[in-house]
């Protein structure tokens, strides 16, 4: 067996055995087959697609690819959480301690920033001195002694995926079902998690556009999850215009701070809640009073706990002042009066990654400080000369640089309501529509 048999195979159409799967796959981890050869075979596999046999046998192969976590020392049945990217999606951030708070331990591998969406490890380092490089030995006992840790991934851990990954990312074969599918899930079973919660996002500041798609992906996601034995729910949820109002690294950390301490935008701790309460489920928790544990400090408290565990300062829990502060704020002004009804994420995405909030390369360095915050979401009203959002910029050009395109990420027409914000529940027994 070669490569090149593989490449030809999956060009006519046909189906690949487990065997040449798993050839395929160790090529790719140990760099015995080259990148041109696997770029083709990406390519094939693009525009002739994969069996749910051949998805579940590449997963399963990456997965194997590198080191797997035992979570088997901590007591309970451990669930991990995963969204596909969104522009100010920090649900983790809430959901996390929320889950721990209520005694179910949480072991989760976050990634970081690529393109416009934002990454949790990004966000964390806001933090001063928060740690997002665990050694596993060090995490493990950190859920044991306080029941979270949120850290990256080890260097072996899925090492065909990273090598795939950054082939896809450069040869337009990102947005294919059977490759997107069978990195998250890889990555998910090697964490070692006992059942998995997957946020599929759709719309214009997701990388795929629309709900029928993002329900596609769900259901091969929880295909995966099943064949492999952890019990998976995938929801998909709105990224029509940005999750909450904050848009940058600690701009989003001090907004999921005030949505642990209870007053958050309203559609985060909606939003929160659900996920929370879902993990519970799939950990058989019985049911309680989670939104308690956001008024009562003890959801805020866990966050704070996490923080000083990884070597962060936990007063920002009770000061936000300490995370980093961008030194300009420039208001974007409405036009004209009437209602919100379009706050495109991506173009809101885009003009934040302008001012040094995101990135394009896994190593290029960002401003922690910078972003946008949305002060009118869609449905609201608005008058001539009111805020659309302020600017967080290092420096008034940079700020004059991207207003207009801020601006032109409002429409106000006479009259708008937004889309729901969780659109679908995917589990192994079907699709629950939840807009209707």
């Amino acid at each position: 067996m070669t490569a090149l048999d593989l490449i030809r195979e999956k060009r006519d159409g046909q189906a690949h055995t487990d065997d040449g799967i798993r050839f395929l796959v160790e090529g790719a981890a140990k760099g015995t087959i080259p990148d041109y050869q696997l770029a083709a075979w990406l390519m094939a596999v693009r525009l002739r697609g994969m069996t749910d046999a051949e998805t579940t046998a590449l997963t399963l192969a990456m997965a194997a690819s590198g080191r797997q976590l035992d979570l088997s020392s901590i007591p309970g049945r451990k669930v991990d959480k995963h969204s596909t990217g969104g522009v100010g999606d920090k649900a983790t951030l809430v959901v996390a301690p929320l889950v721990a708070a209520a005694g179910v331990p949480v072991a989760k591998i976050s990634g970081r920033a690529l393109g416009h969406s934002g990454g949790t490890l990004d966000k964390l380092e806001a933090i001063p001195g928060f740690q997002v490089d665990l050694p596993v030995d060090r995490f493990l006992q950190q859920v044991d002694r306080i029941g979270i840790a949120i850290a990256g991934q080890t260097a072996d851990m899925v090492p065909a995926d990273k090598v795939l990954y950054a082939l896809r990312d450069a040869t337009a074969t990102v947005d294919s079902v059977p490759l997107i599918a069978s990195s998250v899930m890889s990555k998910k079973l090697a964490a070692g998690a006992d059942a998995i919660l997957l946020d599929v996002k759709a719309g214009r500041g997701a990388f795929i556009a629309t709900v029928l798609e993002a329900q596609a992906l769900a259901e091969a996601l929880v295909t995966l999850g099943t064949r492999a034995h952890r019990e998976t729910v995938a929801y998909v949820t709105d990224m029509e215009q940005p999750l909450g109002r904050a848009v940058g690294n600690a701009l989003e950390i001090k907004e999921a701070i005030e949505a642990l301490a209870g007053h958050g935008p309203p559609e985060l701790e909606a939003l929160s809640l659900r996920f929370a309460a879902e993990m519970l489920r799939l950990a058989g928790v019985p049911p309680v009073d989670l939104h308690r544990h956001l008024t009562d400090g003890s959801a805020l408290g866990k966050f704070a706990e996490l923080i000083a565990a990884q070597g962060g300062d936990p007063r920002v829990t009770e000061n936000p002042g300490l995370l980093p502060t961008a030194p300009v704020q420039r208001p974007v002004l409405a036009s004209t009066a009437g209602y919100i009804a379009r706050a495109d994420a991506l173009e809101i995405a885009l003009a934040g990654k302008t001012l040094g909030a995101g990135r394009d390369r896994k190593d290029a360095p960002i401003d922690l400080a910078v972003g946008i915050v949305l002060e009118k979401k869609v449905g609201d009203p608005v008058a001539a000369g009111e805020p659309l959002a302020i600017v967080h910029a290092r420096t008034p050009a940079a700020a004059a640089n991207v207003a207009d395109r801020v601006a032109g990420a409002f429409t106000i027409g006479a009259g708008a309501a937004p889309r729901a914000l969780v659109l679908r529940r995917v589990t192994a027994s079907g699709v629950e529509r939840l807009d209707v």
